[in-house]
Formats: structure tokens, C-alpha cells, sequence
């Protein structure tokens, strides 16, 4: 199994953290965000030891691990917090790797080559900035480049916008869902795949169900065309409704296994088996690495051998 969107912060990360005074910031273990109310971090989430026995427990082979971007931090202009995220999470045992993140509005893409280079296997982007057309084509150079690497990005929610004294599932069910669907719809009005033809993308939390909105697209006069082979969502936070709804519109092969751990778990998506392995294990690698796993193929029905 592999799953690609996890949250793990290494020691590093959590120390610089604790140094700031200014959000984000740890007080001891209370998360401070600048738009969030405060959330207590549980200490076990982010302990490699326990971590790594849990995707023992569950089979996993492969955990890609990310930047939180709602904390907003690839806005801070604070080299030393992304650094110690880096340095930190290059070194997370088996089954652990990484998505790597990278300062905006101006990426260092030199230096996300880089890091690409040392071993991290895509790069995630925060929703929030990807909300427009302008706001992909101002990261051209930035997709060029994973598009000549042949690595992946993770569309992720980003920060979310004040909303006053709402409950603490307000940001996660109405913000992160609609820049999810924002980014997604931007996308392809952006006409990002004739830019980009070979470029691997991931929403995630299923864009938000962006995709089972074609079918207003299409009452509206627009037009999508064909399924994009290299354009993916997660199941973060969605189970069987959600999932088969997307699944319908975009195809099982274009959907991927993401928990969202420590925030979410594994759900059953009641696909039947055949499906479960494809979405577990067939989809996440050919998102990450480009082709199906050696000794396996699609046949025309797509069944996987």
C-alpha cells in the first residue's frame, strides 16, 4: 500500500517552531495560526517511533509525507523553518518520504531541483495561491520544471481565510474545499495540460469534489474533453459516496490512497478488491514514479495483471 499524503513534523521542525513568537508557532504542544483558533497538537502523531509501527500495523510500503501548508509558512519568507523541514524529513525512516515545499510568491527552483535531486519526490503547493489562472502561470517556471523532472505535485489546502467563531471543522469542510475546487477549475482554465502535457498532478481531498461538478460545467457551457491519465485525487477524508462520485467522472485509475494522517485514517471505500488494490497501490506509483510497478500492466479493460 502506498499512501501519498501524510503529515509528520521532524524534531527540527517542531524545535524552530517553538522558537517563533509570531504564528505559526508552538506553545509547548497548543498550535498558534494566524487564521485558525488554536489546535492541540496530540504529541504521539508526530512520534517517528509510533508513526512508523502504525504503517507497519497497516501495510504500508510507502508514506509520502508533507509541509502542513495551512500553516502558511511557504509565506514567511523563513528559509530556516523550511530548511529544518528538509533536512528533517530526508531523514524519516521507512516507510517515510517526502514531498518537498518551497517559499512563495518567488520559488527557489534551483533549489527545489536540488532537492528533488537528494531524494524528495515531488513538491506540494498550497490551493489558496493556485486559485486563479494568473496564479498557475505565474509558477511556470516552477512547473517546468516538474514536468522535465518527472516528478509529481500535491495540490494541498492551504491558508485558510478568518471566519470569525466558527467550530474547528469549519476551515477543513468549507475553506479547504473550496480553494481545492478553485485550484482545480483554475487548472484547466489556465489550459495547463497544453502546457504542460507530461506533468503528474494530485489534488487532494478529491479536489474538494470539484470533478463532480462537470456536469454543472457542462449545463454551462463548458467542456473538459477526455480523462487526463496524468491528473489524480486523493481520498483524504472521503469514504464510499465521495469517492465513487469522483471515480464515476475521472475513472478509478485516476484516483490515489491519501489519509491525511494524523487528521484522518485508512477509509474503506467498499470499491470491491480489484479497485482497492489499483487505488492503494497501482494509481499512487504511477503518480510518483510515472508507470505502473515492474512485473504489472493494464490490460485494455484496464484490469491490472
Amino acid at each position: 500500500m502506498i499512501d501519498v499524503h501524510q503529515h509528520l513534523w521532524p524534531v527540527e521542525f517542531i524545535d524552530r517552531l517553538r522558537a517563533r513568537s509570531e504564528p505559526p508557532y508552538l506553545d509547548g504542544w497548543t498550535l498558534h495560526t494566524a487564521s485558525e483558533a488554536p489546535y492541540d497538537v496530540d504529541p504521539a502523531a508526530h512520534a517517528v517511533d509510533k508513526r512508523v509501527a502504525l504503517e507497519q500495523d497497516s501495510g504500508t510500503a510507502l508514506a509520502v509525507v508533507s509541509l502542513s501548508s495551512p500553516l502558511g509558512i511557504e509565506h514567511l519568507g523563513d528559509a530556516a523553518l523550511l530548511d529544518a523541514w528538509h533536512l528533517g524529513a530526508a531523514e524519516f525512516p521507512t516507510p517515510f518520504k517526502a514531498w518537498a515545499a518551497v517559499s512563495l510568491p518567488e520559488p527557489d527552483v534551483a533549489g527545489l531541483e536540488s532537492l528533488l535531486d537528494k531524494g524528495l519526490l515531488g513538491v506540494q503547493l498550497p490551493a489558496h495561491v493556485l486559485g486563479t489562472p494568473d496564479g498557475w502561470a505565474v509558477l511556470g517556471e516552477l512547473l517546468a520544471l516538474m514536468e522535465r523532472a518527472g516528478k509529481p505535485i500535491l495540490v494541498h489546502p492551504g491558508v485558510a481565510g478568518a471566519a470569525g467563531e466558527t467550530p474547528g471543522w469549519w476551515a477543513p469542510v468549507v475553506d479547504y474545499t473550496t480553494q481545492l475546487q478553485a485550484a482545480w477549475w483554475a487548472w484547466h482554465c489556465f489550459g495547463g495540460r497544453r502546457s504542460y502535457p507530461k506533468l503528474r498532478l494530485c489534488f487532494a481531498a478529491a479536489a474538494g469534489l470539484a470533478p463532480v461538478h462537470h456536469e454543472r460545467l457542462a449545463a454551462r457551457g463548458g467542456r473538459l474533453g477526455t480523462i487526463d491519465p496524468n491528473l489524480y485525487v486523493d481520498t483524504s477524508s472521503y469514504g464510499p459516496q465521495g469517492i465513487d462520485a469522483v471515480a464515476r467522472v475521472l475513472g478509478i485509475d485516476q484516483v490515489v490512497h491519501g489519509t491525511d494522517r494524523p487528521y484522518a485514517g485508512i477509509t474503506e471505500l467498499r470499491q470491491g478488491d480489484a479497485a482497492t488494490a489499483v487505488i492503494r497501490h497501482d494509481n499512487p506509483h504511477r503518480l510518483l514514479f510515472g508507470g505502473l510497478p515492474e512485473g504489472r500492466y493494464a490490460t485494455p479493460e484496464r484490469g491490472v495483471q
